[in-house]
């Protein structure tokens, strides 16, 4: 049987004593598209700012594909084919979401097109009803 793609096992965060996260397990198969419900303030971008880097878990531990791993920036974590896009609040509202989207993960010289059609693919694929090139500005809340 295959590894998970990624897999949390005991993971908890805190801040100061504050428990953000308390021995959080999961995992996620590739091809798998996972949701995380839950009130405000229950740890959901906590957990994710973990994986993603930008908040190391003070217990517990993440593999990918099987294999124990540090994730110690969101650099390092690209490198291991894990991106986040922030929620709504952190995007920037003069750019559309083509550019939300690709700020920080895109590198050299950028060929608009294609990126827009790869993300539209995307779009379709997944039922997004969403132009890459709105800006975000104009895009409603809900």
């Amino acid at each position: 049987m295959e590894a998970p793609f990624i897999e949390f096992k005991h993971i908890s965060k805190y801040f100061s004593r504050v428990i953000a996260n308390q021995d959080v397990s999961f995992s996620i198969n590739k091809g798998e598209v996972l949701a995380l419900l839950g009130e405000n303030g229950a740890g959901k971008s906590t957990i994710m700012k973990v994986l993603y880097g930008l908040y190391h878990a003070e217990e517990g531990e993440i593999l990918i594909d099987g294999t124990p791993c540090r994730i110690h920036s969101p650099q390092d974590a690209m490198r291991r084919g894990i991106g986040m896009i922030q929620q709504h609040f952190s995007l920037i509202p003069a750019h559309s979401v083509l550019e939300n989207i690709i700020l920080g993960n895109e590198k050299g010289i950028l060929n608009p097109s294609k990126l827009n059609k790869k993300i539209k693919a995307l779009t379709e694929k997944y039922n997004f009803d969403i132009d890459p090139q709105s800006y975000i500005k104009d895009l409603p809340l809900f």
